[in-house]
């Protein structure tokens, strides 16, 4: 399928892919990092660990967020979503997948928030639990977009 990005949208599709490897990387990492501060509360390790927070915040997942939403739209536009083509309920529910994982994203950064207050409200096994969100939504937004069951 090329659409209206014609040539250019192995292109597109290809960055796409690759901001959204980055941000799942920064996805992997982040729930790990917030375990490893909420431990660290009331120690000067804390400190180190809120910095780090605020790294990869600022360098992968926001960055690559941007791009891997912004990316996502024009190749939905481009496969018809928005002009009722056929055979995009799997689009659907990728789409719907990837906006709770954005909203797992806009989570974390507001629990490292409060870990930087130095208040942590979580177990530490729930948060460790947590931590799986990325990889299980990823693999069923795989399994969409490759498979494309519906």
């Amino acid at each position: 399928m090329t659409g209206f990005l014609g040539l250019a949208y192995v292109w597109v599709k290809a960055a796409h892919i690759i901001f959204v490897i980055f941000w799942m990387a920064g996805l992997f990492l982040f729930p790990r990092y917030l375990v490893h501060h909420q431990d660290a509360l009331g120690t000067p390790e804390a400190e180190k660990w809120r910095e780090r927070e605020v790294l990869l915040a600022r360098m992968i997942l926001n960055p690559s967020i941007v791009v891997v939403w912004t990316l996502g739209i024009v190749l939905a536009i481009n496969s018809g979503l928005f002009d009722g083509q056929p055979g995009l309920g799997w689009l659907h529910a990728k789409l719907l997948l990837v906006l709770g994982l954005s909203g797992f994203h806009g989570w974390a950064l507001g629990y490292a928030r409060k870990l930087a207050g130095g208040a942590g409200t979580l177990p530490t096994r729930s948060l460790r639990m947590l931590n799986e969100v990325p990889a299980l939504a990823v693999v069923l937004i795989v399994i969409l977009a490759v498979v494309k069951p519906f």
